[in-house]
């Protein structure tokens, strides 16, 4: 099979979706795409966590957490960019000079699969199964795919990376969980949610509002970011 003709439209989807002239979406994309800006949402996560659960609960759904990102990132960073070595688009010397990029970002050399696509959806698709909540789920949905888009507009993965690595990610969210809950019925005693102050997961649904509200904060804080960017620019 000749995968070349994907490879080309993949090139050409990515200078259509690639960059833009405004210095808000560059900022937006900039700041978005930053682990650091999501550390309030990951706080507030441990802490709705470890309130929901027992100790014991607590720690394995920590363990499975960690093991969720560990097994996405290291799936696509440390086995696929080195074994497939395809170039990320800013170093790909065919359209390198073509893709527009923010602040000088580069990145590594390699980028398929991509990693912040993969790592975003795993939490999203454990996250999603743990807590068992329809509006958290559209929120992590949102967040990674945002976090997935801001790679392709700051020109370091191709749109073939981010679906790949969306594939990877959503797979090892799912197995972790199979996993998780296979051995949270066999260690834990697990209680039946019929209140109608839980989800379904045995979260409490304000506990769950605090991570939306959170999420929709952090947005706020980017949004606000691009502003100042554009009014320094104009000083």
């Amino acid at each position: 099979m000749d995968i070349q003709p994907y490879i080309e439209f993949d090139k050409e989807l990515l200078l259509d979706l690639n960059g833009s002239d405004s210095l808000f979406m560059d900022s937006f994309m900039w700041v978005a795409t930053s682990t650091y800006i999501w550390i309030p949402l990951a706080v507030v996560l441990l802490y709705v966590i470890f309130k929901n659960n027992s100790p014991k609960g607590a720690l394995l759904t920590l363990l499975a957490f960690a093991l969720v990102i560990t097994l996405a990132d290291q799936i696509a960073s440390g086995f696929c960019k080195p074994f497939f070595e395809r170039f990320r688009p800013t170093r790909d010397p065919e359209i390198m000079y073509l893709v527009d990029t923010v602040n000088g970002l580069r990145a590594g050399r390699y980028g398929f699969i991509s990693s912040h696509a993969a790592n975003t959806f795993a939490v999203t698709v454990f996250i999603s199964l743990v807590m068992r909540n329809g509006l958290l789920t559209c929120i992590l949905l949102i967040w990674a795919s945002l976090n997935a888009f801001s790679r392709i507009y700051l020109g370091v993965h191709y749109p073939g990376d981010i679906l790949f690595g969306t594939l990877e990610g959503c797979l090892v969210g799912l197995v972790v969980y199979k996993l998780y809950n296979f051995i949270k019925k066999r260690l834990l005693n697990s209680s039946r949610y019929i209140s109608k102050q839980y989800t379904t997961g045995g979260y409490l649904k304000t506990d769950v509002q605090l991570l939306v509200n959170t999420f929709l904060l952090t947005c706020i804080v980017i949004v606000i970011w691009g502003i100042v960017m554009i009014a320094i620019h104009h000083l």
